[in-house]
């Protein structure tokens, strides 16, 4: 027993305070992330936030997070103690809350425009983006374009606020993202994806790394 509560105790260090494992359940990150895909996600980055240390997101960062309500059937995360405890641990037996993996698109204080046929802007400028294989099929140029919004009768420019992110999978046309349920409060994310190891017994892992715009795969 006091093996497997140290065994418990250590895992739940491990995951919060520094890496997780994911996989990739769907293709809305299509060419860059492939169904099935592995991930380490790593989580010193946010903690450091938490602290007060300076470790800005990077427009380009690819997160992991729990989505908003309005983004997954309405669903929310469940706080009873068995939900709280399989997300700490992460074991695989337990009921897991439903997390989604996206690219950071708008930062606090953007104006984002989404142009059928021709891409995003941000700021009134074409955001250059060689990770994606098509341009968007659609528009989203004000807050009435958004699903969520429209709803609830919003109107006006696409400004991302404080303390949230703008969110896009880079299979733009096959991918709900912020263009469906809005902004994504930062509070919700759970790391940044770092490494893929789904590859590693071919290749080497390969980092995803802003510099790198993770196109080499």
């Amino acid at each position: 027993m006091e093996l497997i509560v140290v065994t418990l105790f250590l895992l739940i260090i491990i995951r919060q305070g520094f890496i997780e494992a994911r996989y990739i359940p769907s293709e809305s990150m299509v060419p860059t992330l492939r169904v099935n895909d592995r991930l380490i996600v790593e989580k010193v980055t946010k903690n450091l936030k938490m602290l007060g240390l300076n470790f800005p997101t990077q427009r380009g960062d690819i997160l992991v997070f729990y989505p908003p309500p309005e983004g997954n059937r309405g669903k929310d995360l469940h706080y009873d103690p068995l939900s709280i405890f399989a997300r700490w641990t992460g074991l695989p037996f337990l009921p897991q809350d439903d997390a989604y993996i996206k690219r950071v698109i708008g930062l606090p204080g953007d104006v984002i425009e989404i142009h059928k046929g021709e891409g995003v802007f941000i700021n009134g400028m074409l955001l250059i983006e060689p990770y994606v294989n098509e341009v968007p099929n659609y528009n989203c140029i004000g807050l009435a374009d958004i699903d969520v919004y429209r709803r609830k009768g919003k109107s006006g420019k696409i400004i991302v606020p404080k303390g949230y992110l703008f969110m896009m999978g880079d299979n733009r046309n096959r991918s709900q993202d912020s263009h469906v349920w809005g902004f994504l409060d930062t509070g919700r994310v759970v790391g940044r994806a770092a490494v893929i190891v789904w590859r590693v017994l071919k290749e080497k892992p390969m980092l995803l790394q802003q510099t790198q715009k993770i196109l080499s795969f």
